[in-house]
């Protein structure tokens, strides 16, 4: 844990950037019946009975202090998928960083030997070596700030019925487009003296 938040303690460096990334996956329903023509002054209705249409993985990748989003949506949530996304971030994202922190769950496909799954010795070698990993502790998935962009997502873009990865893909790229023309950033407040005065239970007793 204190690991982590030293992490968010860093100054602003974009030669460096702290990058923090999660995935959750998501099912696409569909509607069995039209919803009901709207009136002025009244909700939407729509019919509870839904179809389900499939699962898939969203990706969300985010730089507190520098106001950068990616979501990505992937059929699938394996290690090649996982790989595909990290090579996605250090060749197009921050093609200039010399570094690049990344703070993310210890999932079992988050790990730097699914990039050799993905990619030849070298190619995989060559990203490995662009990336300073921060793992969250186990149960402590909350102290990933990706993990609020997540809740964010839901809230703003997910809290509906959509139908097919198309329609998801459109959807959160309008929303991402709209968080990084705002220039969204995270204010983590939460230090490593709080912890250990908050959260002086997880301390060993001396």
């Amino acid at each position: 844990m204190e690991d982590v938040l030293d992490v968010y303690e860093l100054p602003y460096n974009p030669k460096v950037p702290v990058v923090c990334m999660d995935e959750k996956p998501y099912q696409l329903l569909g509607e069995v019946r039209d919803s009901w023509a709207m009136r002025p002054g009244d909700n939407k209705k729509v019919d509870s009975e839904y179809v389900r249409k499939g699962t898939c993985s969203i990706f969300a990748f985010v730089e507190p202090l520098g106001g950068r989003h990616h979501t990505s949506v992937r059929e699938h949530r394996t290690a090649v998928d996982w790989a595909e996304e990290i090579k996605y971030m250090v060749d197009e994202m921050y093609p200039e960083a010399e570094k690049i922190i990344l703070v993310m769950d210890n999932l079992n496909t988050h790990k730097p030997s699914s990039l050799y799954k993905a990619f030849n010795p070298e190619e995989a070698r060559r990203i490995i070596k662009k990336l300073e990993i921060h793992y969250t502790p186990k149960h402590g998935s909350w102290l990933d700030i990706a993990e609020i962009e997540l809740n964010v997502m839901t809230r703003q873009c997910l809290s509906r019925r959509i139908p097919d990865i198309e329609t998801l893909r459109e959807e959160l790229s309008a929303w991402e487009s709209e968080r990084n023309n705002s220039y969204a950033l995270v204010n983590w407040q939460f230090r490593t003296s709080d912890a250990r005065i908050k959260l002086a239970s997880l301390y060993p007793k001396l």
